[in-house]
C-alpha cells in the first residue's frame, strides 16, 4: 500500500509538470516603463548629426545621473531636475529644486557670485547635450576657420524668461568630417543690462567615452581677438573619475548642510 501512494505521488507530480509545461508562456511585465522615443523634428539635421556622432540624443535622454572630478572640485547632478553639488576643500554650492545654496566655514567664495557659478561648468561639460533643452531657437551661424579648417556652426539663442540668463548666445561649432563638437562660442549676460556682443571660446580637445557616450575629457579657453579664437589662455581643464548613468539620485544628496544658507 505504502508503494502505491508513492506512485500515484509520482504521478500527480508528473501530471502537473506536463501541464504547466505546456501551458501557453506568459509575458512577463517589465519592471520599468519603456522611455519612449525622442521627437527629434524641432532639432536642425546638422545639430542631430552632433548629438549622434557623440552617441545620440536618446541615450542621452535616458541618463539620469552625471558626476565628474575637475581639479580639486568633484560635482554630482541629477540630469533630470538638474539639481547640483559641487564640493570643494573651501566651500560646497549646490541647488534643490531650483533653490541655490552655499556652505563653507569662513567667506571663501562670495554668496553673490554662488548662483552664477553653481552650474556653470556643468553647462559646459554637458554639451553638446544640453542644446537639446527646452525653449532654444536655433539658427545657422558663420563658420569658424581655424588651423586650416573650416568649421560649420550653429547658433544657440533662448526664449524670453529661459534659464537664469536668456540673452546668453552660444555658437557651436563641429568637425566638418567627424560631426564631432569642437568649439563652444559663448556670451556672458548675467548681472548685466544688456545683451553682449562679445564671445568668449572654448577648444574641446579631447573627449571619453563613458557608457555610450562622448564626453569631455580636457577643455581649454582661448584668448580671442576681433572676435575669433587665437591661442590658448590658462591651464587645460581635465575632468576625471566621470560617470554617466541609469541610476537615479536620492533627493537628500542635494540637501543643503547645517552651515549653508540659500543665496537666492
Amino acid at each position: 500500500m505504502k508503494n502505491l501512494f508513492i506512485a500515484l505521488a509520482c504521478i500527480l507530480v508528473i501530471t502537473s509538470c506536463k501541464t504547466e509545461n505546456d501551458s501557453p508562456s506568459k509575458e512577463v511585465p517589465s519592471t520599468e516603463a519603456k522611455i519612449a522615443a525622442i521627437d527629434t523634428s524641432r532639432y536642425p539635421e546638422e545639430l542631430l548629426n552632433v548629438f549622434s556622432a557623440h552617441g545620440g540624443l536618446q541615450e542621452w535622454s535616458e541618463m539620469k545621473s552625471m558626476t565628474y572630478n575637475m581639479d580639486d572640485q568633484s560635482t554630482i547632478t541629477d540630469l533630470k531636475s538638474r539639481d547640483i553639488m559641487l564640493e570643494a576643500p573651501n566651500y560646497s554650492i549646490g541647488s534643490i529644486n531650483g533653490k541655490v545654496w552655499i556652505a563653507q566655514d569662513s567667506t571663501y567664495f562670495p554668496k553673490e557670485r554662488a548662483r552664477f557659478y553653481h552650474n556653470l561648468m556643468f553647462y559646459f561639460y554637458a554639451m553638446p547635450f544640453l542644446l537639446a533643452d527646452d525653449g532654444i531657437v536655433y539658427s545657422d551661424a558663420a563658420p569658424l576657420e581655424k588651423d586650416g579648417l573650416v568649421y560649420p556652426g550653429i547658433k544657440i539663442g533662448y526664449e524670453a524668461n529661459v534659464g537664469d540668463a536668456p540673452d546668453d548666445n552660444y555658437i557651436l561649432y563641429y568637425h566638418p568630417e567627424t560631426k564631432k563638437m569642437e568649439w563652444l562660442a559663448y556670451t556672458v549676460t548675467y548681472g548685466q543690462s544688456e545683451k553682449s556682443n562679445e564671445y568668449s571660446y572654448i577648444k574641446y580637445n579631447k573627449w571619453q567615452e563613458v557608457n555610450g557616450l562622448l564626453l569631455p575629457k580636457e577643455l581649454t579657453w582661448y584668448k580671442v581677438e576681433e572676435n575669433k579664437p587665437t591661442v590658448s589662455a590658462g591651464k587645460t581643464r581635465v575632468f576625471s573619475k566621470v560617470d554617466i548613468d541609469r541610476g537615479g539620485l536620492d533627493k537628500q544628496t542635494f540637501k543643503m548642510p547645517e552651515n549653508g544658507i540659500y543665496v537666492d
